[in-house]
């Protein structure tokens, strides 16, 4: 055992994790398939980036044919989202959906695992000053984002160009959890529990970017109907609470892989005039129809592999 926690504290110290023999449990046979994906892992992060490129699409031919409850989800969320795209079409974006998913689970690879610094040269970057602006109000930036494929590399890209805060939901395997905090601490200044509003208060009061995601369906509670796509979708209203905090204005965030497959477009909005106006389904609306107008630069490059429209207004069959 003690050879074992050896070979296990020059892993976990080569992934920037803290030594498991600190953390005994971490050895126990549960966690050695993590161990596995997480050398996986990082092979895969320091090939050439035509390389992952290259392994993405294959994953994705792989998913494709394998992953029926993914692909079916899918299908579903592009014929309600695209009701008027010919069914050859939409076959062709359910592929490319799937190919772009696959292609970021191997960015999300290389984005924890090299420097930020190496993707400098690969970014054309758009509206930088919209952000600044924003920054020199000195209430804090509510950065809104979306579930994009590219969601992890656009954290990185971010942060040459600012430091960021950024909300994340912790993951049910302890290992992979903490590896994932840790990476994203890389290169986020802060990396916020999305239940820890104290600390979401926190980062807005004392003036900093704040990157959220307000984009999947988190069920009833903390939503109104708004839609998305022409799509009744539950949608969060706490992006308005958030930016009533400090005042803060709020910028949509697009990051996109380019077509070429070279590098990466990320594009900051003006700060959005009159929001919150204090009207949830109003200001929901705000959002998704910006999200939206992101989303269709790119709709291959968005996560149409979540249930985006699981929790229906009442009386309503599922969709999926």
């Amino acid at each position: 055992m003690g050879r074992m926690a050896s070979c296990f504290n020059l892993f976990a110290l080569e992934l920037n994790l803290p030594s498991p023999p600190n953390q005994p449990h971490y050895l126990a046979p549960r966690f050695w398939l993590t161990w596995i994906g997480l050398g996986v892992m990082h092979i895969i992060a320091i090939l050439p980036f035509s390389a992952q490129i290259y392994l993405g699409k294959c994953l994705g031919a792989l998913i494709f044919k394998l992953a029926k409850s993914r692909r079916h989800i899918t299908e579903t969320n592009i014929r309600l989202c695209f009701p008027k795209m010919d069914p050859q079409s939409q076959d062709q974006l359910i592929k490319e959906t799937i190919e772009a998913n696959a292609i970021g689970l191997i960015e999300t690879a290389a984005a924890w695992g090299v420097p930020a610094e190496k993707f400098r040269a690969m970014i054309k970057i758009e509206g930088l000053s919209n952000l600044e602006e924003a920054k020199r109000q000195g209430r804090g930036v509510l950065l809104v984002g979306a579930h994009y494929t590219t969601l992890d590399m656009g954290g990185v890209l971010v942060s040459l160009f600012s430091d960021v805060d950024v909300m994340y939901r912790p993951h049910t395997n302890p290992l992979f959890d903490q590896f994932m905090k840790t990476s994203r601490e890389r290169f986020c200044r802060k990396v916020i529990d999305r239940t820890d509003i104290r600390t979401v208060i926190k980062s807005l009061k004392e003036g900093h970017v704040l990157w959220y995601a307000p984009d999947q369906d988190y069920g009833r509670e903390h939503s109104v109907f708004a839609p998305f796509f022409g799509v009744e979708a539950a949608s969060i209203t706490a992006t308005a609470r958030f930016a009533k905090i400090n005042n803060s204005p709020v910028i949509i965030l697009k990051h996109h892989r380019n077509a070429t497959n070279d590098g990466y477009t990320l594009s900051f909005s003006p700060a959005l005039e009159n929001f919150p106006s204090g009207d949830d389904r109003h200001d929901a609306t705000i959002i998704n129809q910006e999200l939206e107008k992101a989303i269709r630069e790119c709709p291959e490059q968005y996560m149409w592999v979540h249930r985006r429209f699981k929790t229906r207004p009442a009386g309503e069959a599922s969709f999926y």
